[in-house]
């Protein structure tokens, strides 16, 4: 966000955000079983490294760079991943300023992730994932800095994205091999 930032500007939706928020608040407290669920996304290479995804009415596609042996032709999974945790941790300071009636114009969140691609090449001695991740937090608001402080802090303990880059998963690998036809 700087001064000659030229995109559309934020309109914010604080009292509509806020209701949906007390609502479902309300009905979790009632029921905690409506907020359990499962996402579940399929993804299925289509050509070279290009994938397409799927995830209920949503449609998505990943590729790799051309120099890993790509198409360029979507975003990597990295972008992916990174703009999960950014757009994760943007709208929970929204929600978080909607419920605590904390004013603002504008947020922003930068992520910024080291890797190294010898990893996933067999290269080299580093771990595959992110060596390290960053963010910043730019929030444009006429409120304190202390609110401000207060706010960001609170929502990022809530944060889902944030904990699943902050925190191991679980992950439980099922593997179905379809044997191809024999050629005859």
């Amino acid at each position: 966000m700087n001064g000659n930032d030229q995109r559309t500007p934020y309109v914010p939706a604080a009292g509509k955000i806020k209701e949906a928020f007390d609502r479902i608040v309300k009905a979790i407290a009632l029921r905690p079983s409506i907020g359990l669920g499962t996402g579940v996304s399929r993804t299925r290479l289509v050509r070279g490294f290009a994938a397409e995804i799927t995830e209920g009415a949503w449609k998505l596609s990943a590729d790799m760079p051309a120099g890993l042996g790509g198409d360029a032709s979507a975003p990597t999974p990295g972008v992916y991943g990174r703009a999960a945790l950014g757009s994760c941790l943007a709208q929970g300071y929204a929600l978080e300023a909607a419920k605590t009636s904390v004013p603002f114009d504008a947020i922003e969140v930068e992520i910024q992730a080291d890797f190294d691609d010898g990893a996933l090449l067999g290269v080299s001695g580093n771990p595959p994932g992110y060596l390290e991740v960053r963010y910043t937090v730019t929030i444009r608001s006429s409120a304190s800095e202390e609110a401000l402080r207060r706010l960001v802090d609170s929502a990022d303990t809530r944060s889902p994205y944030l904990d699943i880059f902050r925190r191991a998963q679980s992950c439980v690998r099922t593997l179905r091999i379809n044997p191809a036809p024999e050629l005859r």
